[in-house]
């Protein structure tokens, strides 16, 4: 059964798509060849992690905005309704003012007064009726100007979260676009050093903060588990030796646990591979990789980019082969996910 689980990546401050693009790399690759291309993966990968956050934001924004516009409008709709009904009013007041002065005006009325009551009378009832009217008037075109601001204000609303959402849209289809360019041009070269057999040397990557509090963490921050340890497969001769990752190719892999790189490897079923010892007397493999960042021999943190995944060697799609193993070689796995579990990771 196929299973996922989400992490938070960790990522800098967005930078624009276009200095990205444009940026020349800072650290090489080692045998020579264009220079660059797994930092760029590395930071590409980053920035459209970043730029996916922010669209995915923009749009629960743009849903937020739908609830309120669908709000507004009925409100609208109640404030074209109360219109309606103060134009009724002032329609109301005119007709009764008809009724009341048997077809003639309350000035006439007034003229023709008996005696000074109904003078009085006449003067109250012009009085009231003028200032019936009046408010009537002046209620509906206080009604009509709030409704034709709210209008306009809800159009704005729109049509800036419409601009914003188109903006950060194109930001990320950038961003992807150059990002599966620059993963094809990593994974080819992989390719060609697994057909000869020979890594093209470590790249050095930036590397992120490391968390000193945790002693382990899982190899790779985002994905979604594939193939489990034991599982069968065409692909492998007898059972599946470890556990898959997902990911795209290019993500940033990482050491489990502090230790020792005791082997790395550009050839074979594994396709570019590195074995890390960890105190205690076990050892972690990550397979199927588009480079590595680490040399044979050398010391890692927990945490640290050891490499990028891909999917070199015998391999379908990009994912990470992640074992935990009781020797270094092939052969002496166990089941990686309870080993984690035990020590305090969960995936």
């Amino acid at each position: 059964m196929r299973s996922s689980r989400r992490h938070p990546l960790f990522v800098p401050a967005l930078l624009c798509a276009l200095a990205v693009l444009a940026a020349q790399p800072t650290v090489a690759e080692g045998d020579g060849g264009d220079p660059g291309i797994s930092t760029q993966v590395a930071r590409l990968y980053e920035d459209a992690s970043v730029a996916t956050r922010q669209y995915e934001a923009g749009r629960r924004d743009a849903e937020a905005q739908r609830g309120r516009a669908e709000r507004t409008e009925w409100l609208l709709t109640r404030e074209r309704q109360e219109i309606a009904v103060l134009h009724q009013d002032l329609g109301r007041i005119a007709r009764a003012q008809y009724r009341q002065g048997g077809g003639l005006p309350y000035t006439a009325q007034i003229l023709f007064a008996q005696d000074p009551d109904d003078l009085m009378r006449g003067q109250r009832a012009v009085w009231r009726a003028d200032l019936a009217v009046a408010n009537a008037v002046a209620k509906s075109r206080r009604a009509e100007d709030r409704l034709a601001a709210d209008e306009a204000k809800a159009q704005a609303q729109w049509q800036a979260l419409e601009k914003r959402s188109g903006e950060l849209a194109e930001i990320k289809r950038t961003i992807d676009a150059k990002l599966d360019e620059a993963r094809s041009v990593l994974q080819s070269r992989a390719d060609a050093s697994v057909a000869a057999g020979a890594c093209r040397g470590a790249v050095r990557l930036d590397q992120p903060p490391l968390d000193s509090t945790r002693a382990w963490v899982a190899p790779v921050e985002t994905y979604e588990l594939s193939a489990g340890f034991g599982s069968g497969g065409e692909r492998w001769a007898h059972r599946h030796t470890g556990q898959d990752f997902a990911v795209p190719i290019g993500t940033p892999v990482r050491a489990v646990g502090a230790g020792r790189v005791v082997k790395v490897s550009c050839g074979g079923a594994f396709g570019i591979e590195v074995v890390v010892e960890h105190p205690g007397g076990y050892y972690t493999q990550y397979a199927h990789l588009a480079a590595v960042a680490v040399d044979q021999g050398q010391r890692v943190s927990t945490g640290q980019w050891i490499g990028q995944s891909g999917t070199s060697g015998n391999s379908t799609g990009p994912h990470l082969h992640f074992e935990v193993r009781v020797t270094p070689e092939l052969g002496s796995a166990i089941d990686p996910v309870p080993w984690l579990a035990e020590h305090g990771v969960d995936v």
